[in-house]
């Protein structure tokens, strides 16, 4: 989230994807040098089965620490 490249970010991108939420940019150009996305599987309620889907780690990290937010203003930042 307070990475320079987030919303051009292709493997942050992919987990927008996952999640099913609006993309912050519909064709991200940047692809991320070793990136680190960590799969969950998770339990629902009614015995059903989810996954949660979180890129943790990425070679191409840049801190701009605000930077999802100042692109979603006023929404709750991802967790």
């Amino acid at each position: 989230m307070d990475c320079r490249w987030v919303d051009q970010c292709q493997a942050y991108h992919a987990v927008e994807r996952q999640h099913g939420v609006p993309h912050l940019t519909p064709q991200p150009s940047f692809v991320p040098e070793a990136p680190r996305i960590h799969v969950q599987v998770i339990t629902l309620p009614r015995h059903q089965v989810g996954v949660e889907w979180d890129v943790r780690a990425c070679a191409s990290f840049e801190a701009e620490p605000g930077r999802w937010q100042c692109l979603r203003p006023g929404l709750a930042v991802p967790t």
